[in-house]
Parts: C-alpha cells; sequence; structure tokens
C-alpha cells in the first residue's frame, strides 16, 4: 500500500529557502546563549542537512501530502538536530524518525490545513473529471485519518518503509531486529485497512 505522496527531492530553491544557516542562524537564537544549557549548534549540521533534508521532506510529506507542511516539519526537525550530540553516522535514522513523529503530530493535532493539501494534490491532467479528483482527495484524507489513529511504532514503521527506507534502515532507525521489520510493516498495512473500513462502516 503506498501510504500518500510521492518521495521528493529538495531543488536549490528549497534548500536556499529553509538551509542550513537559516535553521543555525534560528537555533543560536533560540538557543541564548548559556542561560538555556541547550548547548552548541552542532558544526556538521550544514553537511548533515544538505544529504539528510531531501529524505527528511520525503517522509513528512508521506505523512501530510502537502510540500509546504513537510518543510514546515524538516525546519522544525533539524532544529532539534542543530542541538543534539547524536552521531553524524547516526544522523539519517533519527532524522527519518523524528520527520514521521513530527509530522504524525501535526496530523493528530489537526495543524495541516485542507487547503495546502489540495494545493499539493492539484488536478490530474489525464483525468479531467472533477468528481474523479474529489474522490482521490477524500480518500487520500481518510488515508491519512486512519494512519493517524494507529499505534504510533506502527504508523512511524509503515511511513519510513513506504518513503524508500531498507528494512536495515528501518530496523536501525526504530531499534528493530531486521527480520521483525517485514512483520512489523504487515501488520501496520493491515491494521490501517481495518481502520478504514471502519471507519467507512460506521458512516
Amino acid at each position: 500500500m503506498d501510504v500518500v505522496g510521492h518521495c521528493v527531492d529538495a531543488p536549490a530553491a528549497v534548500l536556499s529557502r529553509a538551509g542550513s544557516g537559516r535553521i543555525a542562524r534560528r537555533a543560536e537564537r533560540e538557543d541564548g546563549g548559556a542561560v538555556s544549557g541547550r548547548g552548541a549548534v552542532r558544526t556538521d549540521l550544514e553537511q548533515v542537512f544538505r544529504t539528510a533534508y531531501p529524505r527528511v521532506v520525503a517522509v513528512a510529506t508521506r505523512v501530510l501530502g502537502s510540500r509546504d507542511g513537510a518543510e514546515d516539519v524538516a525546519q522544525e526537525v533539524f532544529l532539534s538536530f542543530a542541538h543534539t550530540a547524536v552521531p553524524a553516522g547516526e544522523a539519517p535514522a533519527w532524522l527519518s524518525v523524528a520527520a514521521a513523529h513530527t509530522a504524525l503530530n501535526h496530523l493528530r493535532s489537526g495543524r495541516r490545513r485542507a487547503t495546502r493539501e489540495e494545493t499539493a494534490a492539484g488536478p490530474d491532467p489525464t483525468v479531467p473529471d472533477v468528481a474523479d479528483d474529489v474522490v482521490t482527495l477524500d480518500e487520500r484524507r481518510r488515508v491519512r485519518a486512519a494512519l493517524a489513529r494507529l499505534p504510533r511504532r506502527q504508523a512511524v514503521a509503515l511511513v519510513l518503509r513506504h518513503s524508500g527506507l531498507s528494512y536495515a534502515e528501518v530496523a536501525s532507525a526504530l531499534d528493530l531486529s531486521p527480520g521483525s521489520v517485514g512483520t512489523t510493516v504487515r501488520r501496520a498495512e493491515s491494521a490501517l485497512r481495518e481502520e478504514l473500513s471502519r471507519h467507512a462502516s460506521s458512516h
């Protein structure tokens, strides 16, 4: 099951608009020096940002279905990452999990706006029927609502796997044994289908 959306790359314009320099400056402002005690902004932020940003946005887009919303999530995630001591080698997994959790928080709190989703979805030029577009959009909303109702661990595993992470990467990110990832994802897909069926039967 393709949860929603497509994996996306970060074009130069987006990297410029939400660049690591801007995030580092904001992190320094929010740090407030010695008063906050959050620690200095990590020196490898720019390198990690340029490497991991596309995947962070891709993971968030899978959950939210909105590029704008996903970029907001990415900024939050990198602001948090800027003050961590996560080893650089573990950064991709940490960032992917953080992106999934943050995006799910946005989804569950209703901070994602339907208008953004509609803009992101856009009309399909090969399907001129407006009714089909409405049905497709409604289906995507139902899937996201069901995803938000899943147990957090299942939801994150499902999002990470369908964002293109390998079984080994998902296992590392969620501290699972590689052999259990497939089972976890299949259970999550089954739970998602059950949520969709239960919601449909109650209306």
